[in-house]
């Protein structure tokens, strides 16, 4: 019997990981370190909530249906952030808001893609965007990256086929952090545009890169709607995760067939997690600029404590936003280790195997730590676990 398209898609790894930590007690000298999730795990800032909740008891209007693409306030306020962050022109009809950026790319792959196309995902991927393309019937394309963790342009071209319908990069990258050049973003751009490709470019992350000005000059191009699609979040950088609220900035004319996609899955988004995100834009880059250069320096503190692991054999492939991207030295794949740090570590990591196609070698000697919710003392700690940890049966002499 064929299977659904359910059946045939991995389970999220985040829900798969809880499940690994669900029924273990864990010493009340050693509690439990989740590197697992990237996503903040503390509510919005309280003058956040309070106009939600204003928002809530007075304005009617956040009870009831709204537009499709979202409200025109935020589309507006949006518009006109990113015009200043990328120093270029952005309007408000090139913008749409989405119930999280998980469905801004859902929508994108629908107006895109039919059955049976190709998209070219670089791995590691971020997995839900793998979970997408299997669960619309769309054929992901892995693409390597080179030790730097950067995809190779030249295997990029070489992937691209008659059924090929777009290229879609992560920067900040989920899940190794690292940022991509402004070069490498532009020579992605023209390929896509040389052969009437999508480029589309996740940055779920910006609000985190550690560069100053604006990270790539994509929107300068006076036509970069007609071949990029940008996909943004505000679960990030406002706290907003439970809230639902993601964006999209490409053509007028794509966003009209997105709407199609949208209208049909959640009909608008969440009324009140626009104005939450509407508000934060106007009141909270202050508090936002704090928030970056605590994800910073937390990134320094894993550069400069990761000699310690080093020491071991282990190896930092790539860190930023807010992800750590590590080898391990250890002869058994990383999935077995995975569990056994539960255990034995009280720590939960995902495994690389989590981030590539079935069969990658690559794949089990590798690690994403997700730091968003461990401070620099929490990941003090978790190198002194790790730094310790030596999996059962392990003969380190046998390691790859």
């Amino acid at each position: 019997m064929t299977k659904t398209r359910t059946e045939a898609t991995f389970l999220s790894p985040i829900v798969e990981s809880r499940r690994w930590v669900q029924d273990v007690s864990f010493p009340q000298d050693r509690p439990l370190l989740n590197l697992s999730q990237a996503a903040p795990a503390d509510p919005p800032p309280l003058g956040l909530r309070q106009a939600l909740a204003e928002a809530a008891l007075h304005q009617d209007d956040a009870h009831l249906y709204g537009a499709v693409l979202g409200r025109t306030d935020l589309r507006q306020a949006l518009a006109d952030q990113m015009s200043q962050h990328y120093d270029a022109q952005i309007l408000p009809d090139q913008i749409g808001i989405t119930s999280g950026c998980n469905q801004a790319f859902a929508a994108t792959i629908a107006a895109l893609c039919s059955e049976g196309d190709e998209v070219i995902i670089p791995v590691p991927w971020y997995f839900n965007h793998k979970m997408w393309l299997d669960l619309s019937g769309t054929i992901a394309r892995p693409l390597q990256v080179g030790a730097d963790m950067l995809p190779d342009l030249d295997a990029a071209k070489a992937l691209i086929t008659p059924r090929t319908r777009a290229i879609v990069l992560v920067t900040p990258n989920n899940p190794t952090g690292v940022e991509y050049p402004d070069a490498l973003l532009r020579a992605y751009f023209d390929l896509a545009r040389a052969h009437e490709l999508h480029l589309i470019v996740d940055e779920t992350y910006r609000d985190f890169d550690s560069r100053s000005g604006p990270p790539h000059a994509l929107f300068q191009d006076p036509s970069w709607a007609q071949t990029l699609v940008h996909l943004y979040s505000f679960s990030k950088a406002y706290r907003l995760t439970g809230y639902r609220v993601g964006a999209i900035a490409t053509a007028p004319e794509l966003l009209f067939e997105m709407e199609k996609f949208l209208d049909t899955v959640t009909i608008c988004p969440s009324q009140l997690g626009q104005i939450g995100a509407s508000w934060g834009i106007h009141n909270l880059q202050n508090w936002l600029a704090g928030e970056r250069q605590e994800i910073l320096d937390r990134k320094k503190a894993i550069i400069d404590r990761f000699p310690i692991l080093e020491s071991k054999g282990w190896r930092l492939l790539g860190c930023g936003a807010y992800f750590a991207y590590v080898e391990h030295p250890f002869a058994q794949p990383a999935e077995e280790i995975a569990k056994q740090l539960v255990t034995e570590a009280s720590v939960l990591m995902l495994p690389g195997t989590m981030f590539m196609p079935k069969g990658s070698k690559s794949a089990e000697r590798q690690f994403r730590i997700a730091f968003a919710n461990v401070d620099a003392e929490g990941l003090t700690e978790l190198f002194s676990r790790l730094s310790r940890f030596t999996p059962a049966g392990a003969n380190n002499a046998d390691a790859p």
